[in-house]
């Protein structure tokens, strides 16, 4: 872990060992120790101690007395978070397009285009990348730094169950097309059909989400 140089070792820890659980590098269940991640991360304890004590606060683990078990996101977390996902993204989207500039518009239409672009390649990484900027841009132009703070993390912590649909043409298509329409909605300056179809958006992955994945840690 040479490479971590810059802001705070501890963060970037967090930070490492977050997408790690929330991936499912570390299985649900798995047992980790601070002496494990020294080893692991070559970093001394003093910042893997912090970010152990972010995690838990996080819960993504739990101390046992042995070490920290790994949480991870359950099917449980992941239906309470796209409902939450479903209720505050949705009032996002109804005020980006109150307040959209033409400035967002053009944001919006250069991801959708690369997302078409994408899509022709079957780019998996690329899409999923596309498929970030364009929730994050949506939370940005709301104007809220509350909407951003909440559902930001919320986002990020659905990044398994994602990435593990994205090999799915039709599914990619018809998130695409989803995409499309709730930008063509903003740009008609149409908040509630916005609101509505990212409403529909977000239930739509939920469904596919949950038909295909149990808890496997």
């Amino acid at each position: 872990m040479g490479h971590f140089k810059t802001v705070s070792l501890a963060d970037q820890v967090f930070e490492k060992l977050e997408t790690d659980i929330i991936s499912g590098v570390y299985a649900r269940g798995e047992i980790l120790t601070e002496l494990k991640l020294v080893e692991q991360l070559g970093v001394s304890r003093t910042p893997i101690r912090e970010a152990l004590r972010r995690l838990e606060q996080e819960r993504l683990i739990q101390e046992s007395g042995k070490g920290s078990v790994v949480l991870g996101i359950t099917t449980q977390d992941l239906i309470d978070i796209m409902e939450i996902r479903q209720q505050i993204e949705g009032i996002a989207a109804l005020y980006a397009t109150r307040k959209i500039t033409p400035e967002g518009i053009e944001e919006l239409r250069r991801i959708h285009e690369l997302q078409m672009f994408y899509l022709e390649r079957m780019d998996v990484e690329r899409l999923r990348e596309m498929d970030d900027q364009f929730h994050d841009t949506i939370y940005r132009l709301s104007g809220s730094t509350v909407f951003c703070d909440t559902l930001r993390p919320l986002h990020k912590k659905t990044q398994r169950y994602r990435k593990l649909s994205l090999g799915d043409r039709s599914r990619l298509e018809r998130s695409t097309q989803q995409h499309k329409a709730i930008f063509e909605a903003i740009v008609a300056g149409d908040g509630q059909l916005a609101q509505r179809l990212i409403t529909e958006h977000i239930e739509s992955a939920k469904q596919y989400m949950l038909g295909r994945f149990t808890d496997e840690g």
